[in-house]
């Protein structure tokens, strides 16, 4: 008989895509000094964790497939965007980034990848990554294909479209 009894407790999720929800889009953003938050990024982070969930960015970055940056330079892009967050008591707990895309102009990341958002890839590593609930998590994102990437995950999507994120997770809270 196996012992249960040391399993991880499994923690709710709120899964956010990046671009569009917690920064500004500016089309590929990935030099530090473009970034700037969407309305009311850092107070909903702060919500969601002081609500007990674990923030987990999911994000595609066909900029590196299409070769316009690299790995690297998404890797600095979310360094100072944790440091950014950090300055307002915010944290995310992982980042996830699918670089690939069927299109790309860069070899090795010209791949249908199972991580590649409408799939359902980066969410389901992040469940076995740090023991996800699903049943009590939930993704936002402001494409269809975050919104497809949930319900293939089987958690609830909300679209996010423009505003302050801190009112819309503050909606979604109640």
């Amino acid at each position: 008989m196996k012992d249960f009894s040391h399993a991880p407790e499994r923690s709710p999720a709120a899964f956010l895509d990046r671009d569009g929800v917690i920064n500004v889009d500016i089309g590929y953003p990935h030099r530090p000094e473009d970034f700037r938050f969407v309305a009311g990024a850092p107070q909903a982070i702060r919500a969601l964790r002081l609500h007990g969930y674990k923030v987990i960015v999911v994000t595609n970055q066909s900029g590196v497939a299409r070769g316009l940056f690299d790995e690297v330079a998404v890797r600095r892009f979310h360094d100072h965007m944790r440091a950014e967050l950090a300055r307002h008591d915010a944290f995310v707990d992982a980042i996830y980034m699918c670089p690939y895309h069927p299109a790309g102009t860069v070899a090795r990341y010209r791949v249908d990848h199972p991580n590649r958002k409408p799939a359902p890839g980066m969410l389901l590593q992040a469940e076995r990554d740090h023991h996800i609930d699903f049943s009590k998590s939930f993704l936002i994102g402001d494409k269809e294909s975050d919104i497809q990437a949930a319900q293939a995950a089987g958690v609830p999507g909300y679209m996010f479209r423009s505003g302050n994120l801190a009112d819309f997770v503050e909606v979604i809270l109640k």
